[in-house]
């Protein structure tokens, strides 16, 4: 069941208005800058350094625990990364631009319109993470570095092609974006046909076309669509809403996309390599991660990556190739794929479960960081002397098993509904999930 958010007036104002949002963009990208500038001027510890902190602790834990599971695709609303290389694209802050391309404003290739690249993006990150985790100035290489990518795309291609097929955080953001419990979508699907303009997609002189290059007549998921309320702002027949609904809705309708599938067991693995390097005990793993170039560091990277492109598939295709065994099916089309829908909630619980853990150990370090941002001896709000401690230890590993449990129930669920609408036994890919979870849980507790 769905309810209608911008029926009430006041919510409806604040999306139509760009004033809200700027605000938040400026903040946003001021923060960012700022995240830069003291990875390459301040402190190398990273505890002590803002960039470190305020990125990899701060922001990843909004983004994790609340942004994510509850507004889908709301971070990519007031993301500053693309902020710069739009304003210089529209060549306007607020105004509507001019309906003459400033710029090359090419399209981006029919064959690169997927989120293989973002895959790929993502992976590298993954594999060089401990590093960037740890590391000030190799943090802010990389934020400088997608902020300029960002840009540069701006300036050779139409609307926000970075965010689409390119950023590492978008990818896995429109994957679990799929379970939050808010959507952007159209009343009644018969207006958008008639409507000749299409001012949602194509802009007018009241907004913007629509940056993510969607049109919301066709929106069915929220993958895609990264709640920048143009469309909104731009309809001339007040057919476009924000929704509450029900978590997980868009996983009744299972994905058929093999760059989508591969994006679950990314998530998926990383995930449980994420646990085991930066909250397990093993030395040697460890030093692995951190000890880029080297043999050990090589032997790590292909680990990893076995174990998401090769391992993880490969036990599932088996899951699934014997459930259908079970039911006597014939081969429904797209199999493997309408599965891993149900690896979207178990993956976004073991992401959550993992970040309780790094985020509670971790959090005090945020005071001391904006106490003492560059690490200069500063004591800029008398907190910058606070001790190091974890929080809520008592109640951490109780959380984590409640998450990773619910999780796996969710999973479960949505495995039932996909083997029903295939006609295919779930059971052999719920075993496959419980496993991954007993893993899971072997890593964090």
């Amino acid at each position: 069941m769905r309810s209608e958010l911008t029926r009430f007036p006041l919510v409806k104002a604040l999306l139509k208005n760009r004033w809200p949002q700027l605000l938040v963009f400026i903040v946003m990208l001021a923060g960012f800058l700022f995240a830069i500038l003291s990875g390459f001027i301040g402190t190398p510890v990273g505890s002590s350094n803002f960039g470190i902190v305020f990125v990899w602790i701060a922001w990843w834990a909004i983004l994790i625990l609340v942004a994510v599971p509850f507004f889908g695709r709301g971070w990519c609303a007031v993301c500053p990364i693309p902020l710069p290389g739009e304003w210089i694209q529209r060549g306007a802050i607020l105004e509507p631009p001019s309906r003459k391309p400033r710029w090359l404003n090419l399209r981006w290739p029919n064959k690169l319109r997927n989120i293989w690249l973002q895959n790929l993006t993502f992976t590298l990150v993954a594999l060089f993470s401990s590093v960037i985790l740890t590391t000030p100035t190799v943090t802010a290489i990389v934020l400088a570095g997608m902020l300029f990518l960002a840009i540069g795309m701006s300036i050779v291609f139409e609307r926000r092609t970075f965010c689409r097929y390119i950023c590492p955080v978008g990818g896995f953001i429109g994957l679990y974006a799929q379970a939050a419990p808010l959507e952007l979508r159209v009343k009644d699907k018969r207006v958008c046909a008639t409507c000749k303009d299409k001012p949602c997609y194509n802009g007018s002189q009241v907004g913007y076309g629509c940056p993510w290059d969607v049109f919301p007549g066709g929106l069915t998921r929220n993958t895609y669509c990264g709640l920048c309320m143009e469309c909104l702002r731009t309809c001339l027949y007040d057919n476009i809403v924000v929704n509450a609904r029900p978590f997980a809705a868009d996983l009744a309708k299972p994905s058929t996309r093999l760059d989508e599938t591969f994006k679950a067991f990314i998530m998926l693995g990383a995930a449980m390599i994420y646990a085991g390097v930066l909250l397990g005990p093993w030395g040697a793993l460890k030093l692995a991660a951190y000890s880029v170039g080297t043999t050990a560091w090589l032997g790590y990277a292909a680990a990893f990556l076995a174990l998401i492109f090769g391992i993880l598939p490969a036990f599932f295709t088996l899951a699934v190739k014997v459930g259908q065994r079970l039911s006597r099916a014939s081969t429904p089309q797209h199999l493997f794929s309408k599965f891993a829908t149900a690896l979207v909630p178990l993956g976004l619980m073991f992401w959550v479960a993992f970040s309780l853990s790094f985020v509670l150990t971790n959090a005090a370090y945020i005071l001391t960081a904006l106490s003492d941002p560059f690490g200069w001896g500063w004591n800029l709000f008398g907190m910058a002397g606070i001790a190091w401690q974890p929080y809520l230890n008592a109640l951490l590993v109780p959380l984590q098993t409640l998450v990773l449990v619910g999780g796996l129930l969710w999973t479960v669920r949505t495995a039932q509904k996909v083997g029903t609408e295939v006609r295919v036994s779930p059971i052999p890919v719920i075993v496959f999930c419980t496993l991954a979870t007993l893993v899971m849980l072997g890593l964090l507790l």
